[in-house]
């Protein structure tokens, strides 16, 4: 691995840390590799839904979150990416201790990005389960200074 190679890694991970959503739900990266980005997030009864479990569009940010890192790390240094679409199916009540979004890149294109994620609900001592599948189209654009 190069030392340019490391730090777009490095840039995606703070680009990934400066997401405020991610901060306010208390998701963190576990992962960063090109092509691929792992995120978890703690249960916390304010993210349920009535029924107690985690609510679907937190399940759907993170696994969006992970599959546009995941395309950002394929992309040229100094770009930056935003989703275009996705689809989620939903397999599963989200229940568990902690909930872990697996992202990887499927095609990497130069301006479209075709990603794929798998969320799991993960419990201590017991096998992880499937909640979510994502597929996901990125596009890649030119780095922009940060808006406030």
């Amino acid at each position: 691995m190069t030392d340019q190679t490391d730090q777009h890694l490095a840039d995606v991970r703070n680009s990934l840390h400066r997401q405020t959503f991610m901060a306010l739900i208390g998701a963190e990266a576990v992962e960063i590799t090109r092509g691929r980005v792992v995120l978890e997030l703690p249960y916390r009864a304010d993210l349920c839904q009535q029924h107690g479990f985690v609510h679907a569009g937190v399940i759907t940010s993170i696994a969006d979150s992970a599959c546009g890192y995941a395309a950002l790390t394929t992309m040229p240094e100094g770009s930056d990416v935003l989703s275009v679409e996705f689809k989620t199916n939903l397999l599963a009540p989200a229940r568990g201790e902690r909930f872990r979004a697996t992202a990887t890149v499927a095609k990497a294109g130069r301006t479209l990005t075709v990603c794929q994620a798998e969320v799991v609900a993960v419990t201590g001592g017991e096998p992880d389960v499937a909640v979510a599948l994502m597929q996901a189209t990125m596009i890649t654009r030119a780095a922009r200074p940060l808006e406030g």
